[in-house]
């Protein structure tokens, strides 16, 4: 499903957040829970947001940002991943770097088992994390 939640501003508190995409979900025909759940998809974005960040800080520039294609250490594409959360299995697109010099923590290498997402994805999502992919962000989809 490629339908997007709405943003929402930094002063939201979590319960009316809470609210607000259980009702989006439920008028978009979205489960709580499963493999393409609102769950679901706000842990996937969340950790790869996480993951994204990490890789940006560690290479010193940003994601298609022109800086990374003048110097050897870069971005080399990504893989999938998946990992076992309490509400379920989720699959991840996890960047890679040339070098394998890359040490994430959000989810570390050979990682397959994470615990406390529910709570990393409810205190993003109440800062404005939406599950819309970045690509359709960008290109105003």
């Amino acid at each position: 499903m490629t339908e997007t939640l709405d943003p929402v501003t930094d002063d939201m508190d979590p319960q009316k957040l809470a609210e607000q995409l259980l009702g989006q979900a439920k008028e978009q025909g979205v489960d709580l829970v499963g493999p393409d759940g609102l769950l679901n998809r706000l842990a996937k974005n969340v950790l790869e947001t996480a993951r994204e960040a990490e890789m940006s800080e560690h290479l010193g520039y940003g994601k298609h940002d022109p800086a990374g294609r003048t110097g050897d250490h870069s971005r080399n594409g990504t893989r999938a991943k998946a990992v076992l959360t309490e509400i379920g299995e989720v699959e991840i697109e996890v960047a890679r770097d040339v070098d394998s010099s890359f040490e994430p923590q959000i989810v570390r290498k050979r990682q397959r088992r994470l615990t406390g997402v529910d709570e990393i994805v409810l205190s993003l999502s109440a800062k404005g994390l939406t599950t819309q992919p970045e690509s359709a962000r960008s290109s105003g989809a």
